[in-house]
Formats: C-alpha cells, sequence, structure tokens
C-alpha cells in the first residue's frame, strides 16, 4: 500500500492529502441525492466535475497550505472529505462531506472539532467560516456544537444558506 501523507488525526479518523486518480472516490461520495441535496447544483457529480475539484484542492492546498483532505476511517476505509479552504478567495471556510453510511455516528462533530483546533493551532487566520442550506438542520447542530456562531445569511447560488463564524478566541477548550 502506497504511503499516504497524513494532515490531522483523531481516535477515528485520519485526514490524509488526495492523491491523483481520486476521482473516482470523490465522485462515488457525491454520486446520490442524499449526499449532494445540499450542496451547489443539489445533483449527483459527474467523474469531470469531480475532477475539477479533486485539481481545486491541489491548487489551494500548494497555495494556502490547507484545503479539503480525503478523510479515512481508522481501518483505512474511505469516508469522505473534510477541511477549511478559502471560500471565494476570501475568508477561509470549513467544509466536509461524508459518505451515507457514516452519518449519525459523530464523525462530522469529530472532523469540524479537529479542524477548528488544528486551524487555529497553525495560526492560517483569527477565524473561519461555514454555512449549510437552510434544511440541513444536522449540519447546523455540527457547527454550534464545536462552538460556531451564526452570522447573517449567505447567498449561494441562489439559495440564502445559513452561515456560521468561530473565532479562535471563542473556540471552547478542549477536552
Amino acid at each position: 500500500m502506497k504511503e499516504q501523507r497524513i494532515i490531522l488525526k483523531t481516535p477515528r479518523l485520519t485526514f490524509v492529502m488526495w492523491e491523483e486518480g481520486d476521482a473516482t472516490l470523490v465522485q462515488q461520495l457525491h454520486s446520490t441525492m442524499a449526499t449532494t441535496r445540499y450542496l451547489s447544483g443539489s445533483a449527483p457529480w459527474s467523474l469531470e466535475k469531480a475532477e475539477e475539484r479533486l485539481r481545486g484542492w491541489f491548487e489551494e492546498q500548494a497555495r494556502d497550505g490547507t484545503t479539503k483532505y480525503k478523510l479515512l476511517a481508522k481501518d483505512g476505509q474511505f469516508l469522505g472529505r473534510a477541511g477549511i479552504s478559502k471560500f471565494r478567495n476570501e475568508q477561509f471556510e470549513l467544509g466536509y462531506s461524508l459518505r451515507e453510511e457514516a452519518w449519525g455516528k459523530g464523525l462530522a462533530t469529530e472532523a469540524a472539532g479537529a479542524l477548528a483546533d488544528w486551524f487555529f493551532e497553525r495560526k492560517f487566520a483569527s477565524d473561519f467560516i461555514a454555512f449549510t442550506h437552510p434544511e440541513n438542520a444536522a449540519s447546523q447542530r455540527v457547527l454550534r456544537k464545536i462552538g460556531m456562531r451564526e452570522r447573517a445569511p449567505i447567498l449561494i447560488d441562489g439559495v440564502l444558506d445559513t452561515a456560521f463564524e468561530l473565532t479562535a478566541d471563542k473556540r471552547p477548550a478542549k477536552l
């Protein structure tokens, strides 16, 4: 097995940098209406879209030192993607997407909390944002659990999304 570049580890998760050829994993992650209904476009991703996003993540990592990473379970199983990258080349934004079979196990909260700590420890910036489709209550709960506070909504692709912000001084202490 090829050695992967580990970015961050938690008790149940490993964040690694993507590899060339991972577009099929990205496309599989976003291949159903359930996993794309709250994303821009609200439709399953083509392989071409997955390849485009993968190229973007490589560019973001090279430029900003952070992006959306491949998320693996402790046993190496692909779970999804999670990370912090620049939104519209301005503010840093937290984002994550998990395979359906990983939902409801606290993995999104574990990933988001670990990323927040990692981001602030490395001093990328003093704050970051996140946003969700207004109907995505599960993701809103995750963001609130890690200490994010709601702010003015943000218009994305014609949808007024619920927006959140977290500043380093408002991040709850690690337990």
